[in-house]
């Protein structure tokens, strides 16, 4: 099927060939026809499968139809609702893609920016409207903005905007969008809140699935390493010697452990942002524009920042820690293997994170691959050259009480064993290494031990 038999106009399927698109995505196939007949859907739809384009292209060939957007004074007549300020702009864009051969304007609001140029680009008028829920509230309780207008309302990523606290106040601003309207919502997960949610906003929908998004880890490629916390970044470092890990997206549990792990990757010349929420936007949106211009071989996020992240070729996915729901597994999975693309997704486990590994391997109803990386097996070699050392010092050493100063020492990794012959002039202080910083396809290393 092509974009063109889905009754899809002429301006909007040239702007779908400039970017490069030629076959709609399933979940285009099935939202596009029915949104375009007026009616409401509920999907759900993995990130990366192309839902923001089967949503906005109905939109924006609506408006395209209407009378009112010829008027003088734009009138906000569709409202896109986000969690977070990189989803919000990353649907700004698209509209501003698809409708690039009409006189539609788009704009987005979001909070952690100054709003004066919001508050600009709403007095000249405007078509669509993306925002984040807080700041949409703020603006509107400051008079700077009515819903009254608005006839298509779409809300993003909803199981997200539930996760992080915002489903009270997209009630807030739903009470203040007529009825009379067309409801959109999608959403990766469908818990019992959000069809809950579905039900007091929605009118007889259409509901569709696409894909569900455990049966898409069936197209990436997944391997499992076993690996302490403080080894962690070791191991990293050590798989970023293979240039097949082209564009890396590092997922991080704390905005403080991105950060710590950025300045890491950046010692040992690896090129690395990372964006979370204490971040400024345009430090984020930097970073971000970096990354997808092949500038940063490296992202480092957290998974609420990661929520808009839109690149089609990244190569890799690596899951630093673990995350606290099999769900988010998933949805860190659908980064790769984007638009039928393969992917692989590598994910570390130490100790305390078993039981996470467990539930995600019951979620998704598959093993993962172990893969045994050298660093585990030379750890495991220099222990029994270390174990052997030691024996061989307790059977051969023998403690003289008259000279003190005669001290045997065993170090880690494999560092040779060193004696004190007690004669000062030919002791050479600091012969062994007590650490050692080594080329990209090697690890830090520090001993247990210090030079007397």
């Amino acid at each position: 099927m092509s974009f063109s038999q889905l009754n899809i106009i002429t301006p909007i399927l040239k702007a779908i060939e400039q970017e490069g698109y030629t076959i709609p995505s399933p979940i285009q196939q099935q939202a596009i026809p029915i949104l375009l007949e007026g009616k409401d859907v509920l999907a759900s739809a993995q990130t990366g499968t192309g839902k923001t384009a089967a949503f906005a292209i109905p939109i924006i060939q609506a408006l395209y139809h209407q009378e009112q957007r010829l008027l003088s004074k734009r009138l906000i007549q569709a409202l896109i609702l986000a969690p977070t300020r990189e989803l919000a702009e990353q649907i700004k864009e698209s509209f501003r893609n698809y409708s690039r051969e009409m006189s539609i304007k788009t704009e987005v609001i979001y909070g952690g920016v100054s709003q004066k140029n919001q508050e600009v680009a709403l007095k000249k008028g405007l078509d669509v409207l993306i925002a984040t829920p807080g700041r949409l509230l703020d603006l509107i309780n400051q008079g700077l903005l009515t819903l009254s207008h608005v006839k298509y309302l779409v809300l993003d990523e909803a199981d997200r905007m539930l996760d992080m606290g915002f489903i009270h106040d997209v009630k807030k601003i739903v009470k203040l969008v007529p009825d009379e309207r067309q409801t959109m919502l999608f959403s990766a997960t469908l818990p019992k809140e959000i069809m809950k949610l579905a039900n007091e906003l929605l009118k007889h929908p259409v509901r569709i699935e696409v894909t569900p998004p455990e049966a898409m880890v069936d197209k990436i490629k997944q391997l499992l390493y076993y690996v302490s916390k403080k080894d962690k970044t070791h191991l990293l470092i050590d798989l970023l010697v293979n240039p097949k890990l082209e564009s890396v997206l590092v997922f991080t549990r704390t905005k403080h452990g991105a950060n710590k792990f950025v300045k890491e990757l950046l010692s040992y010349g690896v090129k690395a942002d990372a964006i979370h929420g204490n971040k400024s936007q345009n430090r984020r949106q930097q970073a971000l524009t970096d990354f997808k211009g092949k500038r940063l071989r490296v992202l480092v996020a957290t998974d609420i920042a990661a929520r808009g992240i839109d690149i089609d070729e990244l190569s890799h996915v690596i899951n630093y820690d673990l995350p606290e729901t099999p769900e988010t597994y998933v949805h860190r999975m659908g980064r790769t293997g984007r638009a039928g693309l393969s992917g692989e997704a590598y994910s570390f486990c130490s100790q305390d994170e078993k039981s996470l590994l467990v539930a995600i391997i019951k979620h998704i109803n598959m093993d993962i691959p172990v893969v045994e990386h050298k660093l585990f097996q030379e750890k495991t070699k220099s222990n029994q050259v270390e174990k052997q050392n030691v024996k061989s010092v307790e059977s051969k050493t023998v403690v003289d009480k008259k000279n003190s100063n005669t001290k045997t020492k065993a170090f880690r990794y494999g560092f040779e064993v060193k004696k004190n012959d007690g004669n000062k002039k030919n002791h050479q202080r600091g012969n062994t290494p007590s650490s050692a910083r080594l080329s990209t396809n090697q690890y830090r290393i520090k001993s247990n031990s210090k030079s007397k």
